[in-house]
């Protein structure tokens, strides 16, 4: 692409973005950009435009497009039990500081389909916290959020998820939890008994309970640092003394200016504990 080109579309990116934020609400404007324009630059692709000013003028007059628009923008990837250290880490190091606890508050911001929110509950109950505590699962997409809630993948998936599960301490048999047939598997309902799905926004939205424990993985790589720092205080402001918060393998609080707030708790799985004020 010509300099000339890429600075006409820098410009189309950044007039789409107000466009969602004033017509929609969605707030994409401090995201990062290379992450945007590729994920923009394949939506165009995909959903025949020329150019994306086009798909600009589609999204306006036409409210069916913003569910597409969706998928495109939020990152909709992730697998149970993924990264299976983190959730040992969990089992082994942050469960016997949650016990303490008689009720407890869990937060999965980002949720995506769900595939965390159910690695969580399936640990809990396995650890017997499950009946002490509500499970808040939060995403920006209500295509996600809908999908989490049916509990429904596809079944070739089960194989890494039963691996994973068996890796991260699993204290039962994954097949424990669900049923299979017609290439799908459907999670048992009973683990949706303790969970709130709710639509959130890291970048619009404030705090909206004190929580024991909040995972929020492979999100923030995706904003830029004063979105970053707006996001990591919503989750100092929702984390009492001594709560944890989880991010992902490549995201650190190492150039937050919340940083003094939390003390690393498991450094290699990214845990942080909450400091006192």
């Amino acid at each position: 692409m010509t300099e000339t080109f890429e600075k006409i579309e820098d410009i189309e990116i950044r007039l789409l973005l107000e466009a969602l934020y004033h017509r929609y609400h969605y707030d994409f404007r401090n995201y990062a950009m290379s992450s945007i324009r590729r994920r923009l630059r394949q939506a165009r692709e995909q959903l025949g435009f020329s150019t994306i000013s086009a798909m600009q003028e589609g999204v306006l007059h036409d409210t069916d497009m913003l569910p597409q628009m969706l998928r495109y923008l939020t990152i909709q990837v992730s697998e149970m039990f993924r990264d299976p250290s983190y959730f040992l880490a969990i089992r082994e190091k942050v469960v016997p500081h949650l016990r303490t606890y008689p009720s407890l508050k869990i937060w999965i911001a980002g949720c995506s389909a769900g595939e965390e929110l159910y690695s969580f509950v399936i640990l809990f109950r396995e650890e017997g916290l499950e009946e002490r505590t509500l499970f808040y699962a939060t995403d920006i997409n209500p295509d996600a959020l809908a999908h989490a809630e049916t509990g429904i993948y596809d079944i070739e998936r089960i194989r890494l998820f039963t691996e994973n599960h068996r890796q991260a301490g699993g204290k039962t048999s994954l097949s424990d939890y669900y049923t299979s047939g017609y290439n799908r598997c459907v999670l048992d309902k009973s683990l949706r008994r303790n969970v709130v799905f709710s639509d959130h926004s890291l970048v619009t939205d404030q705090v909206f309970g004190e929580m024991q424990f909040v995972s929020c993985r492979n999100v923030m790589i995706y904003f830029d640092r004063p979105l970053q720092n707006r996001a990591v205080g919503l989750f100092r402001d929702s984390l009492p003394h001594n709560a944890f918060l989880g991010l992902g393998a490549k995201e650190t609080l190492r150039f937050s200016t919340h940083v003094d707030s939390f003390r690393e708790f498991v450094r290699e799985e990214k845990i942080y504990q909450r400091n006192g004020e």
